[in-house]
């Protein structure tokens, strides 16, 4: 891993080397990572419009190294992929609760901060970080500049980006009303930690009653995977998962279900079969081209 570490540091070097030869001049209107106090480009405008005036949210595409974490090398999110990512986050995410609990629902419980980067992070397990939640507040998002590989996939945009996205909402909402007990004993003995990714837990989980095998890590992530893999999954996908489950295993998975649904409806007021239906039309929606992910006109 040390050496890894050191050949990606010299790439980056050598990189940086070669475009200081250039004699194109940089776009400083494009600029990627914050230097101080740096003037509002279209796409920042287009931001405050379409994200700090009505969410309060602040949408952050600049590298900021204090938002990240020092214990990964990171790099910037491409402008284009930022644009992208701003739109598929405003059109499946935050219009998508919209419609489905409102306005409120949106601007009390939806973090309050995106902070994107180019490059996933990588763990020492083989795991890639994919996305995290702190405080109830703010979503890391990684990975954009591989963004334009999956775009034309429902399933490849859930398996790296948005599924993450709700997933690490549901631990926000988790902070706001806790995880009722009942969830956390249906396989309250099956959970591994760490060991969710390594043999024999990274296979057969869907028997065991995990809807994925990071699910296995605790009953919190299990209960976020109930809820993001249903959500984003049409229903012949989940309906599959279930066949694949066995009896045993879809009975365990299905009665986390039930309660996942509880506890949106009693918590917060959300049917999680229309939050699927609206999402899904949504997906198919971005999927078929026909949302713009590129305007930054501010009307």
């Amino acid at each position: 891993m040390k050496l890894q570490n050191i050949f990606r540091v010299a790439v980056l070097i050598a990189g940086m080397a070669f475009y200081s030869c250039s004699s194109d001049e940089p776009d400083t209107s494009k600029s990627v990572i914050t230097t101080g106090n740096t003037e509002k480009n279209e796409f920042d405008r287009w931001l405050d419009e379409n994200f700090v005036k009505p969410y309060n949210i602040d949408f952050k595409y600049r590298y900021e190294d204090i938002e990240g974490d020092y214990d990964y090398y990171l790099v910037p999110a491409r402008y284009d992929d930022a644009i992208t990512m701003a739109h598929l986050v405003k059109y499946l995410c935050v219009e998508t609760y919209n419609e489905v609990a409102g306005t409120d629902f949106t601007c009390s419980y939806f973090p309050k901060m995106f902070f994107t980067v180019g490059e996933w992070e990588y763990n020492n397990n083989h795991s890639i970080v994919l996305g995290t939640s702190e405080g109830g507040r703010k979503i890391f998002l990684a990975g954009l500049n591989y963004l334009q590989r999956y775009i034309k996939s429902e399933t490849l945009l859930n398996e790296f980006y948005f599924k993450t996205i709700h997933h690490e909402f549901v631990h926000v909402l988790n902070q706001k009303k806790s995880i009722p007990t009942a969830f956390q004993a249906v396989t309250s003995d099956a959970y591994v930690a760490g060991m969710w990714n390594q043999e024999p837990y990274n296979t057969g989980y869907l028997t065991r009653g995990f809807v994925s095998d990071y699910a296995q890590e605790s009953f919190g992530e299990d209960f976020a995977e109930v809820m993001s893999i249903y959500i984003t999954n049409t229903p012949k996908a989940w309906d599959e998962k279930l066949k694949l489950a066995g009896d045993e295993g879809k009975s365990l998975i299905l009665t986390k279900l039930d309660i996942v649904r509880e506890y949106l409806a009693e918590n917060f007021h959300v049917d999680i079969d229309e939050l699927r239906d609206v999402l899904q039309r949504r997906q198919a929606d971005v999927v078929a081209g026909n949302v713009d992910l590129s305007d930054i006109t501010v009307k």
